[in-house]
């Protein structure tokens, strides 16, 4: 069967004025995350050592290791947290229904007894605080009167719990069970987290103000804050303490991370200020760090995770980066098959390289939105939402002078011919479009809604599905389409076509959850019964010996089929991505990469049976 050789995570989702949690497991050197309704184990020492977990019914908000590694706490945007163990089959222990609304922050207690949640509710209830086992209650907590973004628990007995939130307040609780003791009103804008050092003798709020303030662990009385002398010229997002307690790390809206050296009578001052290499734009604030044992990770706006040694700041960190939306499309380059580039919808394309992972993201001067994607050698050819073909000349992860075409109304779907790749085949709603270049050949109106297409590598015969499920076949000469013949046997709209790598088949999947393999001078059906998946097929890829397809689909599962065996015999990757396939591509015979909808990349390692 196929097993995972190698996973590319997806990024933290991000959301523009708010702060996001990672967090660290007390055992090893992993940092858990969250990216729509997955939550992402992600190991700092190997970036490929990537874990997901995808039992949400709701995107994931904040997750957190209990103190002695075993189990996650994990949250979403419905109030629900999940609890479920952190080794091998992640067996769920308990779930609770916590708040009314979406949870932003959560905390287990020292012991691992009890976990206080905050977030969104309905009336009062912003704060929950409850025994992990029985869900029941601990304590009370009045006094917010909206959304409470952060709360904290001091590590150490008495306890106490400390919640922040968009009332500008800091409530400060005793107990258990808890009940409330002060508030503390010294800041003059959203308080966006706060968090207690690990020997629980202090805890910091940082806040929109750009101040953060240190407060007593037991009291609560305010004892210091961060100087104003090089202090941060934006919202401080996250805030972050050192192992020892000596030192916290923020980062903000003004681009920059800061080292901060606390005093022992609670005041800060700025020991080292990182900033993270990136073109300066929106995409580089911060909005998410941890300071855990030897790293200090800090988290973009647009997803950049970045690694810097404790022992030596001044090194330049590791950073990685990948998708935070739908991957929509996949192309491995012929020349050199251990590349791989991804596009999500978003317009990001980035490259990878199996073996190592995250390569760099391609620069392109227009950022829109990406539809169709296809890439050969040293060209990118992308299209949109806007009627334009770009054609985007490649070098490394640079692009040079983007050329763009109109091609009067949407592309559906396009085609390179990879001995000549500056014929193009475009599909709209009303017809097709030969390219050579960036100039149009020929504008053909087909009589039927077109919606998908393969051009042959030679430039000479177009392969054109259609919304009626039929296959039309046509002759190519100069800018004339010369229909040859129709091909009936799909029962849904045709989504994908693929001619095999030595052009002796053709392959097409439909919205009816079928593909079949053809062959390409008899025009007969040559492996049949190809119905295994249980909704559209999205994607298909060839092996480059043309002897395997495998087909992606809508239901989350891969399937590889062997061209010379009945399609019972298929080899299935279950769940291979949550929420549906969209990319898939084959770098050798043995190796097929897909992408999906959970904004992952994977690469699987296929034995023939």
């Amino acid at each position: 069967m196929p097993e995972l050789a190698e996973a590319y995570a997806c990024v933290p989702s991000t959301e523009r004025g708010r702060g996001i949690l990672i967090s660290g497991s007390p055992k090893s050197n992993t940092i858990l995350y969250t990216n729509n309704r997955s939550v992402i184990l992600l190991n700092l020492d190997n970036p490929l050592d990537v874990t997901v977990y995808g039992e949400h019914a709701y995107p994931a908000t904040v997750a957190r290791f209990s103190p002695n590694g075993e189990w996650i706490a994990s949250a979403d945007v419905s109030g629900a947290v999940r609890i479920w163990g952190s080794y091998n089959d992640h067996v769920l222990k308990k779930e609770f229904r916590v708040l009314s609304g979406r949870i932003d922050d959560l905390q287990w207690s020292p012991d691992g007894m009890r976990i206080v949640a905050s977030g969104e509710g309905k009336g009062k209830s912003f704060v929950r605080a409850f025994m992990w086992d029985s869900g029941t209650n601990v304590g009370e907590f009045d006094g917010h009167s909206r959304r409470v973004l952060s709360c904290a628990f001091k590590p150490t007995r008495p306890f106490r719990i400390v919640t922040c939130g968009e009332d500008f307040l800091v409530n400060f609780y005793e107990g258990p069970p808890f009940k409330f003791k002060l508030s503390l009103r010294d800041h003059s804008n959203f308080v966006n987290c706060v968090r207690f050092s690990p020997d629980g003798t202090k805890f910091i709020s940082v806040s929109s103000d750009k101040k953060g303030l240190v407060y007593d662990g037991k009291s609560g009385e305010k004892i210091g804050e961060l100087s104003s002398e090089d202090a941060h010229k934006g919202s401080i997002y996250a805030v972050s303490w050192s192992g020892d307690s000596k030192q916290v790390l923020t980062v903000s809206a003004d681009k920059t991370a800061k080292v901060w050296e606390i005093s022992g009578d609670g005041n800060g001052t700025v020991k080292k200020t990182l900033s993270c290499p990136g073109s300066g734009g929106v995409d580089d604030m911060l909005v998410g760090c941890l300071w855990h044992n030897d790293h200090i990770v800090t988290v973009s706006l647009g997803g950049t995770i970045s690694i810097f040694s404790v022992t030596d700041l001044d090194k330049t960190p590791l950073q990685i980066s990948g998708h935070m939306k739908n991957v929509t499309s996949l192309v491995v380059l012929k020349n050199d098959p251990k590349t791989i580039l991804s596009s999500s919808y978003d317009g990001l394309i980035i490259k990878w390289i199996q073996g190592i992972g995250y390569s760099g993201k391609v620069q392109r001067k227009e950022t829109s939105q990406i539809k169709c994607f296809a890439a050969v050698e040293e060209e990118i050819v992308t299209s949109g939402f806007d009627n334009k073909i770009w054609r985007v000349p490649l070098h490394g992860t640079e692009c040079q002078g983007a050329d763009s075409i109109d091609v009067g109304s949407q592309p559906k779907d396009l085609s390179l011919a990879l001995l000549s790749p500056e014929l193009a085949l475009v599909t709209t709603d009303s017809g097709v479009t030969l390219l050579h270049g960036n100039k149009v050949i020929s504008s053909t109106d087909l009589g039927f809604t077109a919606t998908a297409c393969a051009i042959a590598p030679d430039g000479n015969e177009a392969i054109i599905g259609g919304q009626d499920g039929k296959i039309h076949i046509y002759s190519i000469t100069g800018d004339t389409l010369t229909e040859d013949a129709v091909l009936e046997k799909h029962r849904g709209a045709v989504s994908v076509i693929r001619y095999s790598p030595d052009v002796s088949m053709f392959a097409s999947g439909d919205t009816n959850r079928e593909a079949v393999v053809w062959d390409r001078v008899s025009k007969e059906v040559k492996l049949k019964n190809m119905l295994y998946h249980t909704a559209r097929i999205n994607c298909l890829a060839w092996s480059p010996d043309s002897t395997m397809v495998s087909t992606g689909s809508l239901d989350t599962c891969v399937i590889i089929y062997e061209i010379d065996k009945p399609a019972s015999s298929r080899m299935t990757i279950k769940g291979a991505h949550l929420g549906g396939v969209y990319g898939l591509a084959f770098t050798d015979n043995n190796s097929v990469v897909s992408s999906g909808e959970d904004a992952c990349v994977r690469v699987w390692r296929v034995n023939a049976q």
